[in-house]
């Protein structure tokens, strides 16, 4: 039976068999790694991905299409919103088809066709679980994917640049027009890749994350207007440049200045 794509569920299923191979290859997966696919639909990049994997685990939220994967024998479907799953549990319960052991000694490697509508709520959950990870495959929004991974000092440079990239190495690997899905979507896709960073900076995450939204909460006026207010709130007797835009600012200065708070 068809399925009818559902515009609430932000629904468009890859169909290019080219475009599916470079994702693919891009992933590069290894017979007993943890994969988990976020989304997997019709199962246009799951196919490939068992092929190579053995087994991998996929988290799908429509009802449907979840029946339909539980008939696949290589995956392990959970049938969830992905904003509410747990992956600190999910990375210490490989299931009996995955190479048990192999799986419990790595991280996950966590792919897949994001919802365009929730994609960012998506990338800041997995945020949380970031030392469980070995690397994210995700395909998004294009434009969303040129926010993730602008250069201070350009238009596309944001609050969610800074707190990815305080985390996170990533790569545009692959752009994806909208003639590759079915239903197209009105906009371009890019494949991004996520790499964690050997050695973070010690933060307080939650302080950062507060401190860059009230930094480009006004991103045409200076920081004097909103995080100077906000420093000086808090009685802040360090030195840190004002007479800027948020934009402006690299993400080792946001890093830089949580630590001196």
């Amino acid at each position: 039976m068809q399925h009818i794509a559902r515009k609430r569920f932000g629904q468009h299923f890859l169909s290019d068999g080219a475009i599916i191979d470079a994702i693919v290859n891009a992933i590069a997966p290894v017979p007993g790694q943890h994969v988990v696919e976020i989304g997997p639909g019709l199962a246009a990049l799951t196919q490939p991905l068992a092929e190579r994997l053995g087994a991998l685990t996929v988290i799908e939220l429509d009802r449907d299409l979840a029946q339909r994967l539980r008939a696949h024998p290589q995956l392990r479907v959970i049938e969830s919103d992905v904003l509410r799953v747990d992956f600190g549990a999910l990375a210490s319960q490989p299931w009996p088809g995955e190479a048990a052991t192999a799986a419990m000694a790595q991280k996950m490697r966590i792919v897949g066709n994001l919802p365009y509508n929730i994609s960012t709520p998506i990338l800041f959950h997995l945020l949380q679980y970031v030392d469980l990870v070995q690397d994210q495959h995700f395909m998004l929004q294009k434009e969303v994917v040129d926010r993730m991974v602008a250069a201070p000092d350009t238009s596309d440079f944001s609050r969610l640049s800074v707190m990815l990239q305080w985390r996170y190495a990533m790569e545009n690997v692959l752009l994806v027009p909208p003639q590759s899905f079915e239903p197209p979507p009105r906009v371009d896709s890019a494949v991004v890749r996520m790499l964690p960073l050997d050695a973070p900076p010690a933060i307080d995450a939650a302080l950062l994350s507060e401190l860059v939204q009230v930094a480009f909460s006004q991103r045409r006026k200076l920081i004097r207007h909103t995080l100077g207010r906000w420093l000086e709130a808090r009685n802040f007797r360090g030195s840190f440049d004002l007479q800027r835009r948020a934009q402006e600012i690299p993400v080792a200065e946001f890093v830089a200045l949580v630590q001196q708070l």
